[in-house]
């Protein structure tokens, strides 16, 4: 670790890397979340190549979602029992095994898919129990006046993460998909050696009695917060209908024929839209309407994703990939900070894991979706475009079901347990 400043990040920002558990933090995120990127580039890729099959792409989400939505409320309800630390690094091990599996599963020769969709399983296990954990930790690193910088500075550092990851992986593809894998179990072994800098224990003060009641206690918290409910559904069906991330292998391989190294440039491009949009964010917030903001930027995702659909042309589907992950990161930014803000932290865990279901559905029951769509109707680029036109709809929809979401002024004047 360095005491050095990072260069061009907001006041706000500095406060919060101030502080080393915190940067240790970063580095294991980063870490981690490049370890992630690099195997979803090759493993999309893979098995596009094995089955010419938009409906198996689509299955490789559902394949890492069904485990998640299976595990994710008891996930979080013993993230607010135990050491939050001990079960980051659990889930980081197991995802740096699935990554080795993988890489021993092409090596064996094997054209088969549904091993991977087993690794892929488990992989998604060991990230319904790395979620909650990882949420619920920010606040407990830095004091509350530096909790706004260091969301946007983690956000800005996931976004770098994001960019960089599915570019090495389209890279490493050239070497063999073997490679690819092997460097991304690296990257988590590395990830999990860095979370033994966070030395505070990240135990919950207040004790959490076990029971049903108590595993669904997010669930209901959440339930009475309109604000959060409607943030984190609209965000849901947002990306669940215009998500285009699975059908990326398609659009690089048969579309704009650009082939791994092509795929690893489509699927960073929504990532540097959203690190450049996160920068922003760090300095300008989302001023006195941030609910009215959220609602105009995920429109603009909505038709962003049709330009995408309807494009055949690199440069300009790089573009509208931009636009499509700034537009996102102005949600992304405003459902961390309703979550974190708002939730008190012996209930951390619960909350995060609900918010968890809520991502992991709009991502991975996303991916499911989009092939899905694509194979129904023949082809990806009316799927993509059915998908930009819906999420267009939602927000119409929820900014009239969710007046309270709509409504919101400043975040920084949010308060734990207030309902907004």
């Amino acid at each position: 670790m360095t005491d050095a400043e990072p260069t061009l990040i907001s006041p706000a920002e500095k406060r919060a890397w101030a502080y080393p558990e915190f940067r240790a933090f970063l580095v294991q995120r980063m870490l981690t979340t490049s370890g992630i990127s690099i195997q979803s580039v090759v493993v999309g890729w893979q098995v596009y190549y094995l089955t010419h099959s938009t409906l198996n792409l689509g299955l490789v989400g559902l394949a890492q979602f069904a485990p998640n939505i299976c595990l994710a409320l008891y996930a979080g309800h013993l993230t607010d029992r135990v050491d939050r630390r001990a079960l980051l690094r659990g889930a980081i091990l197991a995802q740096a095994l699935c990554s080795l599996s993988l890489s021993l599963l092409t090596l064996s020769g094997s054209h088969q898919v549904w091993p991977i969709y087993a690794t892929l399983a488990v992989f998604g296990a060991a990230r319904a129990f790395m979620a909650p954990a990882s949420q619920s930790i920010i606040p407990r690193l830095v004091p509350r006046e530096a909790l706004g910088g260091a969301i946007a500075l983690g956000s800005s550092m996931f976004m770098v993460a994001q960019i960089a990851g599915p570019a090495l992986g389209g890279i490493l593809y050239a070497y063999g998909a073997a490679a690819a894998f092997t460097t991304s179990g690296l990257f988590f072994v590395t990830s999990f050696i860095s979370t033994f800098f966070i030395r505070t224990v990240l135990k919950p003060e207040i004790p959490v009695s076990p029971g049903a009641r108590s595993v669904l206690a997010g669930a209901r918290f959440i339930r009475r917060n309109p604000a959060i409910l409607g943030a984190i559904s609209l965000d849901l069906f947002a990306v669940l209908l215009g998500g285009a991330t699975a059908l990326l292998p398609v659009y690089a391989r048969d579309i704009l024929q650009t082939g791994p190294r092509g795929l690893g440039l489509l699927r960073s491009a929504p990532a540097a839209g959203a690190l450049a949009m996160s920068l922003f964010l760090a300095r300008r917030s989302l001023g006195r309407n941030a609910g009215r903001t959220m609602f105009l930027a995920v429109a603009l995702f909505g038709l962003a994703t049709i330009v995408f659909g309807v494009s055949t042309s690199v440069p300009l589907s790089l573009l509208a990939l931009a636009v499509l992950g700034a537009s996102d990161m102005v949600s992304v930014y405003m459902r961390s900070n309703l979550v974190q803000r708002m939730t008190p932290d012996e209930m951390r865990g619960r909350v995060a894991s609900v918010n968890w279901v809520f991502i992991g559905a709009s991502n991975e029951l996303g991916e499911m979706e989009s092939g899905f769509t694509a194979w129904l109707f023949g082809g990806a680029e009316a799927a993509v475009i059915a998908g930009g036109v819906g999420t267009c709809l939602v927000v119409a929809l929820w900014a009239w079901r969710f007046p309270a979401l709509r409504g919101v002024k400043r975040l920084e004047d949010i308060e734990p347990g207030i309902t907004v």
